[in-house]
């Protein structure tokens, strides 16, 4: 979306009168505003032009809002639009199947006009943003294509520098993903992990995070409380480092790809980006999860003070079950020696 051009917005209703009221108001707080008087009307358009934000009426002739929204959603040309439903209708189940098929909001009518604008700016914003990453993952994609051919062959040492590269955002020392890797093989080998599969997850686990490096400053760098909408574009970092090191035939690289992808998965389902619950999380991943936050907790940051070893073994005792797998995590604090000792050796 140009910054310097005027959103555009569509707007899909069979009354007249909503379409004048709607698109006066739009256009006097500064929107270019087009409308349609039905839903056929409302597919053609987009066929000519990408409207910013569809205002789109349910209860229509010939064609509803809803056909109207399936098949907006099932282009990709068009799939990313968002599209508030404007709605008599109130019903929850309404509502759900609205958002099941691809819808962003809901308004119901009658309407504040004040709610109408406050939804349509979100809407708008949330598009900018998420274009604007795309945009910055694919430029940071391509600026680090030519460093992946050579990871592609195994390159340890730049794999490991990479890792701590994007660690450096935010993390000034870099030290975070030294440690973690090395708590997540001494936990594989109280697993009962075979040497080989050690020394993949010894340099697989230290690109974990590796998909942060495509996370604007503004959200990684945050010292507050990230809003909704914030984290969840700060989720996507499982997703982009997964897009990061995908289609490689490297060992090395397809169990890294599994790692960042699935780190923030919880054993009880409750965990992102794919709601993976028990052994669907690939065990390296499940290993990781539990190094990950243990090093997370016993560390200073600009943010907050480093917790005492006995309340992060607390912490990790009660989510066994829900964020961890029990088994791993009583490995876990069974090697506690092990532990700290690597910590005191790389405090960095």
């Amino acid at each position: 979306m140009n910054a310097l051009r005027k959103p555009l917005v569509l707007v899909v209703d069979d009354e007249p009168k909503n379409l004048q009221v709607i698109g006066k108001f739009l256009h006097d707080k500064d929107y270019n505003v087009s409308i349609a008087a039905n839903g056929k009307a409302a597919l053609s358009f987009v066929q000519n032009e990408l409207p910013d934000l569809i205002l789109l009426d349910i209860e229509m002739p010939e064609l509803d809002g809803f056909n109207v929204c399936k098949t907006l959603k099932s282009s990709e040309r068009t799939s990313k639009i968002p599209i508030i439903f404007l709605t008599a209708k109130v019903g929850s189940a309404d509502v759900l199947k609205g958002f099941e098929i691809g819808a962003s909001d809901y308004i119901t009518k009658p309407f504040q006009s004040l709610e109408l604008l406050a939804r349509v700016k979100v809407q708008i914003e949330n598009k900018r943003l998420k274009e604007n990453l795309e945009e910055l993952v694919d430029a940071r994609t391509l600026e680090l294509q030519k460093a992946m051919q050579i990871i592609q062959n195994s390159n340890v040492d730049l794999i490991n520098r990479l890792a701590k590269a994007a660690e450096f955002r935010d993390n000034e020392t870099g030290m975070h993903v030294v440690r973690m890797s090395r708590y997540s093989v001494i936990l594989g080998k109280a697993f009962g992990l075979e040497e080989e599969k050690l020394e993949l997850l010894l340099n697989a686990s230290m690109m974990h995070d590796i998909g942060k490096i495509g996370i604007p400053d503004e959200i990684l760098l945050k010292p507050g409380k990230l809003t909704e909408e914030e984290f969840k574009i700060m989720k996507t970092h499982t997703t982009i480092g997964s897009e990061l090191l995908s289609k490689s035939d490297s060992p090395l690289l397809v169990l890294a790809e599994s790692i960042a992808l699935a780190h923030h998965e919880k054993w009880d389902g409750s965990g992102y980006p794919k709601a993976l619950s028990g052994t669907e999380i690939p065990l390296e991943a499940r290993i990781v999860a539990i190094a990950d936050v243990f090093d997370a907790l016993t560390s200073e940051r600009p943010y907050k003070k480093a917790w005492t070893v006995e309340e992060s073994i607390q912490l990790l005792q009660n989510e066994k079950g829900k964020h961890f797998e029990p088994r791993l995590v009583d490995l876990f604090i069974e090697q506690m020696p092990k532990i700290l000792e690597t910590k005191t050796k790389f405090l960095g």
